[in-house]
């Protein structure tokens, strides 16, 4: 995948990577978030308020960006991102959730199954 705006190496690799998984494994999840990390208007942030109205229970969910602390979360979400708040983190972690890299989820869920992006 051909980046334009990308200037830090390891977001290119990171891009990259995702998108050959997509590729290899016919998921379009992975293609989306290289293109997700690679759009021209930035990453996507998000609040833990959002993820607490799209996700369901147990669910993993998946943003090409920053995860920011404002709301709360009542039922477990993992939750894979670029970055997160300390706000964010203890959230997701004391509704029982997990908050990860990217990167961990590539090797978590090689499918890509189960993923909400």
């Amino acid at each position: 995948m051909k980046s334009h705006r990308m200037k830090n190496p390891e977001l290119q690799r990171l891009a990259s990577e995702l998108d050959a998984k997509g590729i290899k494994e016919k998921k379009a999840i992975y293609r989306a978030l290289a293109k997700g990390l690679n759009r021209p208007r930035g990453f996507h942030d998000i609040n833990v308020l959002e993820i607490e109205r799209l996700a369901k229970a147990n669910q993993t969910v998946v943003v090409p960006g920053k995860v920011l602390g404002v709301g709360e979360l009542t039922k477990p979400v993992n939750v894979a991102a670029l970055n997160f708040s300390s706000q964010a983190r203890a959230k997701i972690e004391k509704s029982g959730g997990k908050a990860f890299a990217i990167s961990e989820l590539m090797a978590g869920v090689p499918k890509g199954t189960k993923i909400l992006g």
